[in-house]
């Protein structure tokens, strides 16, 4: 634990504050020194459970690892998707059309962005004591430059997201790691799935970029930034239902849960917010009761994301596709229930880590989110974070026939991606000094 980064386990604060900085590596000499006086300050996951304080995480990209003028072994031992980069995979993520690299915000289509820098912090002063640190470490290395700063924030008091859920409520539990298990009916996964170095669910390693003492505790990083059209989404339940009632239950049915984070399969008829609240039974739950789908339909989103024992016309092991997820807000709420866009960047910066990332986000992205042919749904695409184009259908179980909901928008857009690797601590430290 004392030489994973804190960000991989730690919870993140309620509410959290924190800012994404990306830096470009102008003298390969001057990035060690600022590496070297900075790693004493990259929070370990010891401890993990406790975040009072505030931590920071560092991360470098594939161009970055180069810059850094690491041997050409190790350069070379890197797995091929993470060295060309998550632009060069779009058509095998679904990165297609509104989605498209070309699309992207001129950040992420930059060739700069070598090291990242995230500090998370319980409340604004202990961030601004954090990021006053770190810039002043920064300005004395000028072979190091701020390319830029991305600032989040949580969207809604009480963690909830642009679209009014609770967020950030599962993820997986992983094998040693201390955790207490919330879900009686899920086991923990193996920590080789998520971390390299430790042993996977197959029984044996990934491959792990070399040496070891470089790859150990490390771990890749998806980062994502995606816009919320949450005014779109509102006028798509407003033309689609009548009441607010119906409306809510609607955009329950989309998610898998009500706005309170409440599962629907726990509390199918009515918004349970002191179910949605507790942390020890929101997620307490699999589909085993609903293999029909019909409270819990086989598109939404919650089902699409972790299918908990539902039986799949594709067959899959689940575990194998959990990644863990740190996603954090950006840009200011929407006015309850508004269906006009005020123009204002909103979204989420989508953080996940996995010891396959590259190939897990792959397969998320091409057969759980934008096909629907493992839950005999063909092409219907997942109704929150589908590419879906105005052309979406979300087809809701019930009786006598299923209802089938056409004509739905893209809800989220992305607007830039990239891959990172998240070393050890103690290899940040063996990156300075090589």
């Amino acid at each position: 634990m004392k030489d994973i980064q804190a960000i991989i386990l730690r919870d993140r604060p309620l509410p959290y504050h924190g800012v994404n900085v990306f830096l470009e590596i102008l003298d390969t000499v001057s990035a060690k020194a600022f590496l070297k006086e900075i790693v004493p300050y990259v929070t370990s996951a010891k401890n993990w459970w406790d975040n009072d304080d505030a931590w920071l995480a560092i991360a470098f990209t594939y161009e970055g690892l180069k810059k850094l003028e690491l041997p050409q072994s190790t350069i070379e031992s890197f797995p091929e998707a993470f060295k060309k980069g998550m632009a060069a995979h779009s058509e095998k993520l679904m990165d297609i059309n509104e989605n498209a690299p070309g699309k992207w915000d001129s950040v992420f289509k930059a060739a700069n962005n070598h090291i990242a820098v995230s500090i998370v912090a319980k409340n604004m002063d202990d961030l601004n004591s954090k990021k006053a640190f770190a810039l002043q470490v920064l300005e004395k290395y000028p072979g190091v430059k701020l390319c830029f700063q991305a600032d989040f924030d949580t969207p809604i008091e009480g963690n909830f997201n642009h679209f009014g859920f609770r967020d950030g409520i599962s993820n997986p539990e992983i094998e040693g790691s201390g955790a207490e298990q919330l879900n009686s009916k899920e086991r923990p996964i193996k920590a080789g799935e998520f971390i390299l170095g430790y042993t996977n669910e197959a029984g044996n390693h990934y491959p792990m970029p070399q040496p070891t003492e470089l790859a150990s505790n490390g771990t890749f990083v998806i980062f994502r930034k995606y816009h919320s059209h949450v005014a779109a989404f509102n006028k798509y339940l407003s033309e689609q239902a009548k009441s607010k009632d119906e409306q809510d239950l609607l955009a329950a049915k989309m998610i898998g849960r009500w706005r309170s984070g409440a599962p629907l399969n726990m509390c199918p008829f009515k918004d349970n917010a002191e179910l949605g609240a507790d942390a020890t039974k929101n997620n307490d739950f699999d589909f085993s009761n609903d293999q029909n789908g019909k409270v819990v339909p086989y598109s939404s989103h919650m089902r699409r994301m972790n299918p908990r024992n539902s039986k799949m016309s594709v067959m899959s092991d689940v575990n194998l596709h959990r990644i863990i997820r740190k996603g954090v807000g950006y840009g200011p709420a929407l006015p309850n229930g508004s269906i006009k866009d005020d123009g204002k960047e909103r979204g989420l910066y989508f953080i996940a880590f996995s010891a396959k990332a590259m190939e897990t986000l792959e397969f998320l992205q091409k057969e759980w989110v934008n096909n629907g042919n493992f839950v005999s749904l063909k092409n219907e695409r997942d109704p929150m974070i589908g590419l879906n184009e105005g052309k979406g259908t979300f087809t809701m179980p019930d009786n006598p026939l299923p209802k089938r909901f056409i004509g739905m928008p893209t809800f989220i857009t992305l607007k830039g991606g990239m891959y990172l690797f998240m070393p050890g601590i103690k290899a940040v430290k063996w990156i300075s000094e090589i």
